[in-house]
């Protein structure tokens, strides 16, 4: 290929804070206002978020930096823009897979996704319903209960989610999805501060920080590394791939390697804004912040629920949790679309219905798998649980992983230096130090960590 850069044929971002608004709402999902805060939690707050921070700096920015390098050179679907640089590169056909395991990957993790986000908008009508006003938390357990064992109230909410995602999918570059993240964004920023301010008003507002800010690295096991290291590279949508369709609808003349650090910093201001929002909230109530997956469905509703105000802010926050929801969906099943569109010559609503069904289907099996498909176990999982384990476990890091090699080992320093369009040779020379090296292994201890081959291993 030359190096002047082929047109896409899904259009373009009109500017590059569109496209930083674009992949920061990919990267700020519930893995950041969900996921971080309990994570944080349960290892001991300030000396996980130091390590985790380290990790965003050295395994998160680099990957990002080459996803959205090769989203940008091949300005196609992931599955053809990997068959097109391999074949550039002479590199061999069988890299179109890893297009097909982030096309594959993100489909997968929108089917039980929607599930998940379901539960958000659930909740924005608890909230207004005062359902938590003055409850226990054995009431606020029960409504969570109530909710999953509830099949047609989940298959409700997972319906209108993937409808209001394909609405926006289907509407395109310009009309859908540029139009959607320069609302869900700000939106979900204002949202955020106004939480936070309230967060400062609680009455233990510096425990808060001390706890998410104040390393106590006794509180800091082994797992609690790893943890923070499959974290850093999971909430930035790293691997499935999202970041290189994005990419490929970049301008030409936007620095990749800026932009890519305007959204990292973006994604991980909104983790520790929202981290900084919540556990002054859990504090002031005497909750347990180490609380695990429960504390944004159980614990923070405990806590809305016994605050002044609490029920305005409370249904604020849901808002808030099912905008993030909504951001990042949206480029979940934007690969599969665009392969679609490239190689079936569909047009662009028929694929997004199509990819609709196919995600709403596959979702059913997440909203059965918490009440009448319980307990029916594919080894030793639920199929919610099943999916989970092999997106998140398997298939992202793995993507992450080959990524790193092909654009580290690959392609060629030519290649790589006409995309960066960067003056800035020792910059350049150390990213691409890390990508070769350091973001491998790093990738690799995490995905031997979370399979459970680590262990075995020592």
């Amino acid at each position: 290929m030359s190096d002047s850069p082929r047109n896409s044929i899904h259009g373009q971002w009109s500017s590059r804070w569109v496209f930083v608004f674009a992949a920061t709402g990919s990267a700020v999902g519930l893995g950041n206002i969900w996921k971080f805060p309990y994570i944080a939690g349960e290892n001991g707050g300030g000396a996980f978020v130091l390590v985790y921070l380290l990790c965003i700096a050295v395994v998160g920015l680099p990957v990002m930096i080459a996803e959205i390098l090769l989203g940008r050179r091949g300005r196609q679907s992931p599955i053809n823009t990997m068959a097109s640089l391999s074949r550039e590169e002479g590199r061999s056909p069988l890299w179109k897979l890893l297009g097909w395991s982030g096309v594959l990957a993100g489909f997968l993790i929108l089917s039980y996704y929607s599930v998940i986000a379901g539960w958000a908008l659930n909740y924005v009508l608890e909230m207004v319903n005062g359902t938590f006003t003055g409850t226990s938390a054995g009431q606020v357990q029960t409504v969570f209960d109530e909710l999953l064992a509830d099949p047609l109230k989940l298959t409700l909410w997972h319906t209108l989610f993937i409808i209001v995602t394909m609405i926006v999918v289907a509407r395109g570059v310009r009309g859908g999805l540029e139009k959607a993240v320069m609302f869900l964004m700000p939106s979900l920023f204002v949202l955020l501060v106004i939480l936070l301010a309230y967060a400062m008003n609680s009455g233990a507002f510096i425990e808060g920080l001390t706890f998410l800010f104040m390393p106590d690295f006794s509180a800091l096991t082994r797992e609690g590394v790893l943890t923070a290291m499959g974290h850093a590279f999971f909430t930035l949508s790293l691997g499935m791939g999202a970041i290189m369709i994005y990419g490929s609808y970049m301008r030409s003349q936007d620095s990749i390697a800026r932009t890519a650090i305007m959204i990292v910093f973006a994604d991980t201001m909104v983790a520790l804004v929202a981290g900084m929002a919540i556990f002054p909230i859990v504090f002031a109530n005497g909750l347990e912040p180490g609380a695990g997956p429960g504390l944004v469905f159980q614990t923070l509703p405990l806590a809305f629920g016994q605050m002044d105000g609490g029920l305005f802010f409370g249904t604020l926050f849901f808002i808030l949790l099912f905008f993030a929801a909504w951001s990042s969906s949206i480029s979940l099943i934007e690969p599969a679309v665009t392969w679609l569109v490239e190689n079936r010559n569909m047009k662009r609503i028929t694929a997004s219905i199509i990819c609709g069904i196919a995600t709403w289907l596959l979702g059913m099996g997440t909203v059965l798998s918490f009440n009448l498909w319980s307990e029916v176990k594919w080894f030793d999982r639920t199929f919610f649980e099943l999916l989970d384990f092999l997106t998140a476990n398997i298939m992202l890091p793995l993507g992450g992983l080959f990524i790193a090699i092909f654009v580290g080992w690959s392609m060629s320093r030519k290649s790589k230096v006409a995309e960066m369009a960067t003056k800035y040779l020792f910059a350049f020379n150390v990213w691409s130090f890390l990508l070769r090296y350091v973001t491998p292994l790093a990738v690799t201890v995490v995905f031997l960590q979370s399979t459970g081959l680590l262990a075995k291993l020592i």
